[in-house]
């Protein structure tokens, strides 16, 4: 179990990451990668990928076992994560006492090759192998998905600002999923070691990740910034092929493209709406908005996630752009530009 203990303080420091961690989505994929189980999601992804890894992954494998520990360097909390080569830049610059300690601690859990000593005291051609490692790990096996990962991560993101907005911080926290447990004043995580968490005043960040299966995990060191990494609802069948949309009719630029009733759909998305909402706005059925909202997720214009019994919508980072396109047009300014 991984209790994190809050303070008041704490409470008010809490918050949702803006976007995928490219290195915790690597990390926790290699990991996903090497499991059986997540089937249903994961089981197309695997089967797809694995022919395709290059040679380097076998870097990357023995420092990141399917379950247990692994090394905290390999996520660092530090420095610009912006981009992976910003972030593998701070990944190459750990100090060697802590690459050292690290290794050595998953040598206890864990058989390392023998190039791990030279990791281990920061030999720079091997942190160079490293990072290539990373490099054409990600190109592999998370380039070709990488839409459908920042969607569901957006569409997550909306799920907590509204439990922000309904209940506060601590509807945010309860509402992480079953393996996560609020009673104040500690978070309660299904966890496969016993690990404290105290924040003391330095809040925490909760980060959404499309690869992170089955329950949430953080950084072994609790000196290190706080973080809780927890997994996502993903969109059905995320690994096929995207499919088509049909020929669109309707009135003013963008119903012409897609259909009044869609368009107005995907405006309604922007910031997010439940199928109810988007009903009662609209003034169509229920089943009206579902029909076109998996016309317009077939697109990779919106994205959907279910809690509680309902379905709820928001617009990729592919709608928004549509949508501010139609924004500068009209006049209206410039409207959300997708994130790279």
């Amino acid at each position: 179990m991984l209790r994190i203990h809050f303070t008041p303080d704490d409470l008010t420091r809490v918050k949702v990451a803006p976007g995928p961690d490219v290195l915790w989505e690597i990390t926790n994929s290699v990991q996903t990668l090497q499991r059986t189980d997540g089937e249903r999601v994961f089981g197309t992804w695997r089967r797809r990928v694995r022919p395709r890894l290059p040679e380097s992954r076998r870097l990357l494998s023995p420092l990141l076992p399917p379950r247990g520990y692994s090394p905290d360097f390999l996520t660092p909390t530090s420095g610009d994560r912006t981009t992976l080569g910003s972030a593998v830049d701070t990944l190459l610059g750990t100090p060697r006492p802590r690459l050292r300690a690290e290794l050595a601690r998953l040598a206890r859990s864990t058989r390392l090759p023998a190039w791990a000593a030279s990791l281990a005291e920061g030999d720079t051609d091997m942190l160079a192998r490293l990072g290539e490692a990373l490099h054409a790990y990600q190109a592999e096996a998370l380039v070709p998905h990488w839409r459908h990962v920042r969607s569901d991560l957006e569409a997550d993101r909306a799920l907590r600002t509204r439990h922000l907005m309904d209940g506060g911080t601590e509807a945010l926290l309860a509402g992480l999923g079953p393996d996560v447990r609020w009673r104040p004043p500690v978070l309660e995580v299904t966890y496969p070691v016993d690990q404290h968490l105290l924040l003391n005043g330095r809040g925490i960040v909760l980060q959404p990740s499309f690869f992170c299966w089955p329950a949430p995990t953080t950084l072994a060191d609790g000196d290190l910034p706080p973080v809780l990494v927890h997994p996502i609802q993903h969109t059905a069948d995320w690994a096929a092929l995207p499919g088509a949309v049909g020929p669109a009719t309707g009135r003013g630029p963008l119903g012409r493209l897609l259909g009044q009733t869609r368009a107005d759909l995907l405006r309604a998305a922007r910031t997010g709406c439940s199928t109810v909402e988007a009903a009662r706005m609209l003034q169509v059925t229920h089943p009206a908005v579902s029909q076109h909202m998996n016309v317009l997720r077939a697109a990779g214009l919106t994205t959907t996630v279910r809690t509680g019994g309902r379905a709820f919508h928001v617009a990729t980072a592919e709608g928004r752009a549509l949508l501010a396109t139609e924004d500068r047009r009209a006049g209206r300014g410039r409207g959300d530009e997708p994130r790279p």
